[in-house]
Formats: C-alpha cells, sequence, structure tokens
C-alpha cells in the first residue's frame, strides 16, 4: 500500500474510532512522532522477532 493510501486509510479507521479512545491513539501519535530512527529500527526488529517466533511465544504464554 502506497504511503497516500495508508494515510488515507488511517484517517478513515480514526474516524470510526469510539471517542473515547481517541486521547490515546492521540498520545501514541505523539509518542511515535518523537521515536529517533534508531529506536525505530529496533522496534521494527523486534516487531519481526514476534511475527516469526509467534507460535513459540504463545506455548511460553502458557
Amino acid at each position: 500500500m502506497a504511503t497516500k493510501d495508508l494515510r488515507k486509510e488511517i484517517n478513515r479507521v480514526i474516524q470510526e474510532v469510539p471517542d473515547d479512545f481517541l486521547t490515546d491513539i492521540l498520545s501514541y501519535l505523539k509518542e511515535v512522532e518523537n521515536k529517533s530512527k534508531k529506536d525505530f529500527e529496533s522496534l521494527r526488529h523486534l516487531k519481526q522477532i514476534f511475527k516469526e517466533d509467534r507460535e513459540l511465544l504463545e506455548k511460553l504464554a502458557r
């Protein structure tokens, strides 16, 4: 999905979110905005680990 399409979809979804969640979403987005490139790389690697090892992590959580 292109960046422009992603932004449109994010905006569409936000319009459907219940009002009482908007403050939390805004706080999260501001946190993301303040992250450095290095922080994003670390998060990307962590996300990849979770994706690849999901089954193992679920077994460990039991």
